[in-house]
């Protein structure tokens, strides 16, 4: 499932663009109100488009793109810009620094939602499709998970933790970034979520299970 987040100061706009993401449970949708909260929200959750408004208080819809473009954390992050703005200057600026996209207000929600599906298509088309540390092995097209050879029995939630790991190896995750990333904050998920996740995560992986470490009243990451 991918995570989009919105950065739009309109919360009715904000609002009637989740609305039409949730709808059809392909993503996950993350909202601020302002680029400087957004920076924030980032540093704990894992985002894959950013649907982004310009004329934002505080911070600025482009400094906030140089800031995320320049930054190889968050440099593979997809970028389509909602803006006001319609002078073509303003378009060649945003498309130069690194958005993939712009579309003016007002706007078709029909034409934004295939421009979502479009530009995450290619984005997953481009995405490596096996992740690999040690005897762990994790394909995303077939989402099988290889283990000294053999094929291991995940459930999505326990193959999600596994590859944010993998992709994250020697870096602490504490359990509400954990709950961020995977979960996203879903209604009804308690940290305690996490802990029996991971327990079954580990049993299942045999003896690569101990690879997953843990730091007490914090969280969890591969051979922290």
């Amino acid at each position: 499932m991918h995570n989009i987040l919105i950065i739009e100061d309109q919360e009715d706009l904000r609002e009637l663009i989740r609305y039409n993401l949730e709808r059809l449970d392909l993503y996950e949708v993350t909202e601020s109100g302002n680029a400087n909260d957004a920076l924030i929200l980032m540093e704990d959750i894992s985002v894959d488009l950013i649907l982004l408004d310009l004329m934002l208080p505080g911070l600025k819809g482009l400094e906030f793109l140089k800031i995320i473009k320049s930054n190889p954390d968050y440099d593979h992050i997809a970028v389509v810009i909602i803006s006001a703005k319609t002078d073509e200057e303003d378009i060649v600026k945003g498309l130069n620094l690194g958005a993939d996209d712009y579309l003016t207000k007002p706007f078709s929600i029909k034409v934004l939602m295939a421009k979502v599906e479009s530009i995450l298509r290619r984005v997953l088309s481009q995405e490596k499709s096996v992740y690999s540390y040690k005897e762990i092995s994790l394909n995303l097209v077939t989402f099988q998970t290889m283990v000294a050879g053999k094929e291991v029995r995940l459930t999505r939630k326990e193959q999600d933790l596994l590859l944010l790991f993998i992709k994250n190896p020697k870096k602490a995750f504490h359990r509400n970034q954990l709950l961020a990333s995977v979960w996203g904050y879903e209604s009804e998920i308690h940290t305690r979520t996490i802990d029996a996740h991971i327990a079954s995560l580990r049993k299942k992986l045999g003896e690569s299970g101990k690879l997953i470490h843990s730091l007490s009243k914090i969280g969890y990451g591969l051979e922290i």
